[in-house]
């Protein structure tokens, strides 16, 4: 007698269908093929104790489970729940026209519980796509997985459950989620404000142009003058994300396991800010079973790497690439899984090791050319592709304890940067990879950051007297074009132009020596 089950596979942010055969033959052996990694191997140890444990039969007869296609790797123990069911129905202990049109995935306990799995909302996905009418998978994922129209998703605890489930013994209510709903009502919460800052109004002007933009920003100054507490508020200002944004992140967050139980759609930006301490595989993705990494899972959000020099190399040089492609490929000998990662990179840093180099009041007792060293940790290609540096310094202790002076909340500034989103959009309306100014090719830069003959001698007279490098040329531009687009303008102005120019302070020649 042979069975079908369904189950899927999960590789990169996408799914395939994985046809599970189960057929009885001869003698006692159990065999599984079609390249099962060592957890698929060890699910016959784990399926043969849960159905034990749940008072059902294993069947005596030798079994051979067949997954295809036969020469993709099949990983994890997700499939647990799929080799049981197909196991029960062989030995006729569950009815397998049960079967038709339905995916199931889950890995088992021994006591016949069933286990959260990585990856629902992508075989959700598929499955809907290739047809499936039902899902079965754990409840802990159903809501995840129930976002997607158009198939029935169904959340269960136990193998038992399952069982009386397919067999009609046990009637189950579809999980229902209102993704739009959710997701409208999400966007509302947030524990930061722009408000909670005291002073720091330039700061805030270079936050809001990196935000309007998408400009990727670092920030350099003294301990406790609040960097963090500014880089955190930036999502605050961040347009809402789309339906079709907040769909790819949480697949992203969905196969990394980072959803956490009853999670639905993703209405928040994500905001990631790993330790300096990190590889460079957990921040770009891979692994011997490749998951996405830091700058994924930042996906249509910020990746802020706070003390910046403290970042290791290595690790720091692996991030020019994705940040210039927005998308990051890791390639196996067999197979290869593209992660996006169009993120907004914040990044903070000390001037120096102590910490205190143009500290207004405190003096820095570094060396002469420790500061130098120190800066030179944060290699040139990748300042290259940070737009806006800008210098912070401490908050005057007057300004920061005026209780009476009231900050612009996050909502006024948020509204600036998506009418001037907006102007970006039909902007580049005929490039649909291109949705922001600091995404501009260079051929695009000429076309739509022109300036005139004084913005010409400005900037050329601007670049000799500060000593800026040739790379600040094309960032500037940017720059300059998203001021433009906050105060309404068509064309970039002299002042524009001005103020682009003071957002490049590491570009300056002699800058910490």
């Amino acid at each position: 007698m042979l069975v079908k089950t369904y189950g899927s596979a999960v590789y990169g942010i996408a799914a395939q269908l994985i046809t599970i055969e189960v057929d009885l033959g001869r003698g006692a052996k159990t065999q599984i093929i079609g390249l099962p990694d060592n957890a698929v191997k060890e699910s016959l140890t784990r399926v043969y104790a849960a159905m034990k444990n749940s008072d059902y039969e294993y069947p005596r007869k030798g079994v051979i489970i067949s997954m295809a296609p036969a020469d993709l790797k099949k990983e994890g123990s997700a499939y647990d729940l799929s080799i049981a069911v197909g196991l029960l129905a062989v030995s006729e202990q569950i009815n397998p026209q049960a079967l038709q049109k339905t995916l199931v995935m889950g890995e088992l306990s021994l006591d016949g519980s069933i286990l959260p799995l990585k990856g629902a909302l992508p075989m959700a996905i598929q499955a809907q796509k290739d047809g499936f009418e039902r899902l079965i998978i754990p409840a802990d994922n159903a809501r995840e997985a129930a976002i997607v129209k158009g198939i029935k998703v169904y959340g269960v605890n136990t193998l038992q459950e399952t069982v009386d489930f397919l067999n009609g013994e046990l009637q189950l209510e579809p999980v229902f989620a209102d993704p739009r709903s959710e997701f409208e009502q999400g966007q509302q919460q947030s524990q930061y404000d722009f408000s909670d800052v005291k002073g720091q109004e330039n700061i805030k002007r270079a936050m809001e142009i990196a935000a309007a933009g998408a400009h990727n920003i670092i920030l350099i100054g003294p301990p406790g003058a609040g960097k963090t507490m500014l880089a955190k508020r930036l999502n605050t200002i961040l347009p809402p994300m789309n339906l079709h944004e907040a769909l790819e992140t949480t697949k992203i967050h969905s196969v990394a396991g980072k959803l956490g139980s009853k999670a639905s759609l993703m209405a928040q930006r994500p905001f990631r800010n790993p330790h300096h301490t990190i590889s460079d595989v957990a921040l770009v993705g891979g692994g011997n079973h490749p998951q996405p990494g830091e700058i994924s899972l930042a996906h249509n959000g910020v990746l802020f790497l706070d003390e910046l020099p403290e970042f290791k190399r290595t690790v720091l040089e692996v991030l020019r690439q994705p940040l210039e492609e927005r998308r990051i490929t890791i390639s196996r000998a067999k197979f290869t899984v593209d992660y996006p990662s169009s993120v907004m990179l914040v990044a903070s840093m000390n001037p120096c090791p102590c910490g205190y180099f143009n500290h207004p009041t405190k003096e820095c007792v570094c060396a002469p050319g420790v500061v130098q060293r120190y800066l030179s940790k944060v290699s040139g290609p990748l300042l290259d592709r940070i737009d806006i540096h800008i210098e912070v310094t401490p908050v005057e202790f007057d300004e920061m304890n005026n209780r009476q002076a009231e900050s612009e909340r996050s909502t006024d500034i948020r509204t600036r940067v998506m009418e001037a989103r907006e102007r970006q959009v039909e902007r580049f309306k005929e490039n649909k990879a291109i949705h922001a100014n600091a995404q501009m090719e260079s051929n695009m830069i000429r076309k739509y950051c022109e300036i005139d003959q004084q913005g010409a001698v400005l900037l050329k007279a601007a670049m000799n007297k500060l000593n800026l490098s040739a790379r600040a040329y094309d960032r500037i531009l940017k720059v300059a074009r998203t001021i433009a687009d906050l105060s309404g303008s068509d064309n970039i102005a002299m002042e524009h132009l001005a103020e682009a120019i003071q957002y490049r302070s590491l570009d300056r020649e002699n800058w910490g020596v």
